[in-house]
């Protein structure tokens, strides 16, 4: 029986320490600071590192750590009863030009999936919801605003009775988009669909393995949240 392939280092090529590369694509993709921001921060901690090297360890551990954080989260929500959720779309310009990133939020406020196109037709609306139910499972209620795109391709998926459409009903979606657009603006906005996709999909796990909902908890349950998310991400692809 032949042995199973041992899977190879990531950080094999790489002279810096794997804690090193950790922290800078923590800092790059969490927070809103651009390259050269994150440079400063480093060299004041004794780090000498390039804003280019930045973007190279980005754009090449990024996805690989937000793969991680998601394949963890995904086996186990998808046991989760009662689930809710919100389905928007937000406006994002690339060279000018208009396109729109549509995002899954779940009750909670976690972001299930981000997935960008140049229309907001049933085309589109079908698209990015096959590849939502595909990764997390079936789904109780799919709150969405006024936009006809989503009932039509509820209606060919065969689950329109599970649809609810409002106004204000859908804030928790809305909300959901701020973190985003901070980091957008930090960015200087984008230049390409695929840049576009890969950081969204990048951003929206890390916000979700970082978010330790302060706000509804007390200091000590936070602390220790924060602590086991810092632990975990130390972790990830050892």
């Amino acid at each position: 029986m032949p042995r199973p392939q041992k899977q190879a280092n990531p950080f094999r090529y790489f002279h810096s320490s794997p804690e090193v590369i950790r922290l800078v694509v923590m800092l790059y993709v969490r927070f809103p600071l651009s390259l050269r921001n994150v440079e400063d921060l480093l060299f004041e901690r004794g780090i000498d590192v390039c804003h280019e090297t930045v973007r190279l360890w980005w754009n090449r551990f990024g996805p690989l750590f937000a793969a991680d954080i998601r394949r963890q989260r995904a086996n186990r929500m998808r046991g989760f009863r009662h689930w809710r959720w919100h389905l928007d779309e937000m406006y994002v310009k690339i060279n000018g030009e208009m396109h729109y990133l549509w995002r899954a939020v779940d009750h909670e406020g976690e972001v299930l999936e981000s997935y960008v196109t140049k229309k907001r037709d049933k085309s589109a609306a079908l698209r990015f919801m096959k590849k939502a139910l595909k990764r997390h499972g079936k789904v109780e209620m799919i709150v969405t605003d006024g936009l006809r795109s989503y009932p039509a391709a509820m209606r060919e998926l065969g689950n329109l009775d599970r649809c609810e459409m409002g106004r204000w009903l859908n804030n928790r979606a809305e909300n959901a988009h701020l973190p985003f657009r901070r980091r957008e603006r930090a960015m200087l906005r984008f230049r390409q669909m695929k840049s576009l996709q890969k950081f969204a999909s990048v951003h929206a796990s890390l916000h979700n393995h970082f978010n330790s909902e302060r706000h509804l908890v007390d200091r000590q349950t936070y602390r220790e949240r924060r602590s086991a998310a810092l632990a975990e991400w130390q972790s990830l692809v050892a």
